[in-house]
C-alpha cells in the first residue's frame, strides 16, 4: 500500500511539473529560452524523465507503439474525468485546426481517424478504380498497408503491381517509374516501410505521379513525429498516419490529409452525423443534401474527447521541443545505431546505408538464427524490440526514439556482441 501511494504521489507530481502544455503550472519546456540555452546532453536526459517508461529495460519499439508523455497521460484522465463527471462530452472537432496547422495543410483537409488503417481503407476504398486499373504497393507492406488493397483487388478486379524496395532514393524513384503503365491509377506505398525502415522519397514520386495523373496514396504511419513533416509541401494527395507511434499521443488517434481539389473525388462510404450537409427521413421526405465540403464527410459520430485532447497535448509536446529539433534527434540517435551495429560480426544490416533513406529504424539479422531467437535473447536481457517477419526478413527491428539515449543503445550493441559471440 505504502508503494501504491507513493507511486500516486509522484504521478501527481509530474502532471503538476508538466502541466504547462494543458496551461496549468509550468514545465521545464515552457521556459523556451532555459531550453534553447541548455546542453544538448542534458535536454535529451531531461526529455527522458517526462516519460512514465520502466528504467529497468531499455524501450526499442516505437515503431509498433510510442509511450506517451505525462502531459499527455494527464490530459486524458482530466477530460476522461471531466466527461464521465459533467456529461458533457464536447466537440472533438475544436482541435482540427491545429493538428492542421502542425502538418502544414488546410483545417478542411484533416479527417479524424482512429488509426493509419482506418485512413488507408478510405483512400482504398474511395479512390475511383475499375477492373483492370493499376495500383503500385511494395513488398514490404504492413498488414494494414496490404490488407485494405488486396480486399479491393479481390471485390472488384484491380490489379496489383508489387515493387521491390532498393537501397538508394534514386533507385526507388526509377523503380516506381518503370513499374508505371497506361492502367496505373494510384501509387500506394508506405513512407518509411515498417521493415527495414527505408524512407522513401515520396516528394519525387508524388511529383512523377502528377506528371501522370496518377494518385498517390500514402501510408504514413511513420512519418508524423520522426519527420518535420509539411504535406503540402510533399505534394501528395492523400496521407494517412496515426498519432499513436512517433507523435507519443494516445492509442485510437489518427489522421487522413486529403488535398482540397479531391474531396468530391476520394468517395465517402461510411458515413453519419456530421459528413452530411442536411438530411431527412419521413414518410413525406427522404433526401440526403450531400456532404459536408470538407474532410469531415470521412469521420462522424461520437468521438473521444479525451483522447482528442490527449492529441492536441501531444502536439503541444512536439512544438515546445521543436519539430525539427526532434527529427534531427532521431536521426542522430540512428546513426549512432546503425554505426555501432556495423562493427558486430556475422550481423547483416537490412536497412540502407544511405543517410537520407533512413531516419527512425535500424533492422538486421543473424544468419541463419530465427529472429524469435534473437528476440528473446534481448528480452532476457532487458531490451524492449520487435521482430519482422513481414516480406520473410526473419530480422529483428530498433526503433529508436527521443526518450532513448546514446547509452541505451551501446547496452544494446554490447548484448548483440555477446549473442554473437555464442
Amino acid at each position: 500500500m505504502q508503494n501504491s501511494a507513493n507511486n500516486r504521489r509522484d504521478f501527481l507530481q509530474k502532471i503538476v511539473s508538466l502541466s504547462a502544455f494543458l496551461g496549468i503550472p509550468p514545465s521545464a519546456f515552457a521556459k523556451e529560452k532555459a531550453f534553447q540555452k541548455r546542453a544538448v546532453k542534458d535536454v535529451w536526459e531531461e526529455v527522458r524523465q517526462e516519460f512514465p517508461l520502466e528504467s529497468t529495460r531499455s524501450y526499442f519499439n516505437n515503431g509498433t507503439f510510442g509511450p506517451s508523455p505525462y502531459v499527455v497521460i494527464a490530459a486524458v484522465k482530466e477530460s476522461l474525468d471531466q466527461t464521465n463527471r459533467t456529461g458533457d462530452y464536447g466537440n472533438p472537432s475544436q482541435g482540427r485546426a491545429k493538428i492542421a496547422e502542425f502538418f502544414g495543410v488546410k483545417t478542411s483537409e484533416i479527417s479524424l481517424t482512429h488509426n493509419t488503417t482506418e485512413g488507408i481503407n478510405i483512400m482504398a476504398w474511395g479512390v475511383p478504380l475499375e477492373k483492370g486499373d493499376e495500383v503500385i504497393l511494395t513488398s514490404h507492406e504492413h498488414a494494414g498497408g496490404a490488407i485494405p488493397w488486396l480486399n479491393r483487388a479481390r471485390l472488384h478486379g484491380i490489379v496489383l503491381k508489387v515493387i521491390e524496395p532498393k537501397p538508394t532514393q534514386m533507385e526507388n524513384v526509377r523503380a516506381v517509374e518503370e513499374a508505371i503503365t497506361s492502367k496505373t491509377r494510384v501509387i500506394a506505398i508506405p513512407h518509411v516501410t515498417c521493415t527495414t525502415g527505408l524512407v522513401y522519397p515520396i516528394k519525387e514520386i508524388a511529383a512523377l505521379a502528377q506528371k501522370n495523373q496518377i494518385f498517390t496514396a500514402i501510408d504514413g504511419a511513420h512519418g508524423a513525429g520522426t519527420f518535420d513533416l509539411n504535406l503540402a509541401d510533399l505534394g501528395v494527395d492523400f496521407y494517412a498516419g496515426c498519432f499513436h507511434k512517433w507523435m507519443c499521443g494516445p492509442n485510437g488517434s489518427g489522421f487522413l490529409y486529403v488535398r482540397q481539389e479531391l474531396l468530391d473525388v476520394l468517395q465517402a462510404y461510411h458515413v453519419g452525423a456530421y459528413s452530411d450537409k442536411s438530411w431527412e427521413l419521413s414518410s413525406q421526405s427522404v433526401s440526403f443534401g450531400g456532404y459536408v465540403p470538407t474532410a469531415h464527410r470521412y469521420d462522424y459520430g461520437t468521438q473521444s474527447t479525451p483522447i482528442h485532447l490527449g492529441v492536441l497535448a501531444a502536439i503541444d509536446f512536439h512544438q515546445k521541443l521543436g519539430k525539427e529539433k526532434i527529427e534531427k534527434r532521431v536521426r542522430e540517435l540512428n546513426s549512432y545505431l546503425m554505426d555501432g551495429l556495423k562493427e558486430i560480426p556475422s550481423l547483416e544490416i537490412l536497412t540502407p546505408q544511405e543517410s537520407k533513406s533512413r531516419i527512425s529504424v535500424a533492422t538486421f539479422r543473424f544468419s541463419q538464427v530465427p529472429y524469435t531467437k534473437v528476440s528473446k535473447f534481448l528480452v532476457q536481457r532487458g531490451f524492449r524490440v520487435r521482430g519482422v517477419h513481414e516480406a520473410k526478413l526473419n530480422a529483428i527491428r530498433i526503433s529508436t526514439h527521443i526518450y532513448n539515449s546514446k547509452s541505451e543503445i551501446d547496452e544494446l550493441l554490447k548484448a548483440l556482441g555477446d549473442f554473437a559471440s555464442t
